[in-house]
């Protein structure tokens, strides 16, 4: 009799999780989402817009993706295509965060959600929810990164140090910025950092587009300008790797070498070539941010959408775009530097060993 029930019981089991994948695909089944991604010139964003795909195909959902390669008016026409054929849902990791307002509004007069992915969508009431990593903690992260290998906090220095930030059209490089200066403003202040460039104003550190190419014409600027002999730059904060791979080829060209005064240089979104810098000593430290997770959430977000339920939200006071307060969910980004990459990015499956040699 036992026997009978425990099969009976499994059955039923089986039954429901079948029933309830079956009940979840009729749900999505032929319902499209839009999810249009700002460039494929980085890595994090051709994996960010694979993982969005995947998880929503997975779900029964019909997903059109499309990236502008940094070009604002390609992402507005690609959003009004997403609209004209019948998007329920869109997903927008934006290239300006401020140039999306009209075809937002075309978005709202047709009721469909919007779900601002990574970049924070300005000026506008016709977002949603917003799936991001938390931006200025990332910043004081990076700060503190760069406080406790230097020995600042107790009392070492002084250092020389140069500052690069975000495109001044991403919301994200704001925050970045202000998170890492509260924490390294105290030392310039008290002359523990000595920026020699005096160029610390966001307007005058900013890289649009975040620009690789950008990033290396103004450090070889910065080091033929203020740097010379017997005076070497110690530390220069990068708050993107593609900036921090500009600022490594600067340095290279002007007869730095890795392991002899090389400086050390922080990053963020932990790509591949990042790490294999890190292990080579050309870039100190990233910021892992798991695509993975972020895609889940978001992915929860559209579901929840448009199935008519409230998902999941962690912050509801941080993110105000200027005309609404948008609520969001916030994940938790990791430090990286090379005491602990095998463990945080092999460990947890984000790169195989091998993909590092």
């Amino acid at each position: 009799m036992k026997k009978l029930l425990s099969i009976v019981a499994l059955s039923l089991l089986v039954f429901s999780l079948v029933y309830g994948v079956a009940a979840l695909s009729a749900e999505a089944a032929g319902k499209k989402v839009g999810v249009a991604m700002p460039t494929q010139s980085s890595q994090r964003w051709i994996a960010d817009g694979k993982n969005m795909k995947e998880k929503l195909e997975a779900l029964g959902y019909v997903v059109d993706l499309q990236y502008a390669d940094d070009d604002v008016q390609a992402q507005v026409s690609q959003l009004e295509n997403m609209i004209t054929n019948g998007a329920e849902c869109l997903v927008i990791a934006s290239i300006d965060s401020n140039a999306l307002i009209n075809v937002l509004a075309q978005a709202k007069s047709r009721g469909i959600p919007v779900i601002a992915y990574d970049r924070l969508l300005m000026d506008t009431d016709a977002v949603s929810y917003y799936a991001t990593f938390d931006n200025k903690g990332i910043g004081t992260v990076i700060g503190k990164y760069v406080e406790e290998k230097t020995g600042l906090k107790d009392g070492k220095g002084p250092f020389n140090i140069e500052f690069f930030a975000g495109s001044p059209d991403d919301n994200n490089a704001h925050m970045l910025n202000a998170g890492m200066f509260e924490v390294l403003q105290p030392y310039l202040d008290s002359g523990k950092l000595v920026c020699v460039s005096k160029q610390t104003d966001f307007n005058t550190i900013c890289t649009l587009r975040w620009s690789q190419e950008t990033a290396q014409q103004r450090m070889e600027n910065l080091l033929s300008g203020n740097y010379g002999t017997g005076k070497d730059v110690d530390i220069v904060i990068s708050p993107f790797d593609g900036i921090s791979y500009g600022i490594a080829a600067a340095l290279e060209g002007a007869g730095y070498k890795v392991g002899t005064k090389w400086p050390l240089i922080t990053g963020q979104d932990a790509e591949l070539m990042a790490a294999k810098n890190i292990i080579s000593g050309k870039q100190t430290q990233t910021i892992f941010k798991d695509t993975r997770i972020l895609a889940e959430k978001c992915v929860t977000m559209v579901q929840a959408v448009l199935e008519g339920s409230k998902p999941e939200i962690n912050d509801t006071t941080t993110y105000n775009n200027n005309v609404i307060v948008v609520p969001s969910y916030l994940c938790t980004p990791i430090s990286v530097d090379k005491d602990n990459l095998v463990e945080q990015l092999v460990g947890s499956g984000y790169y195989t060993k091998a993909e590092l040699e």
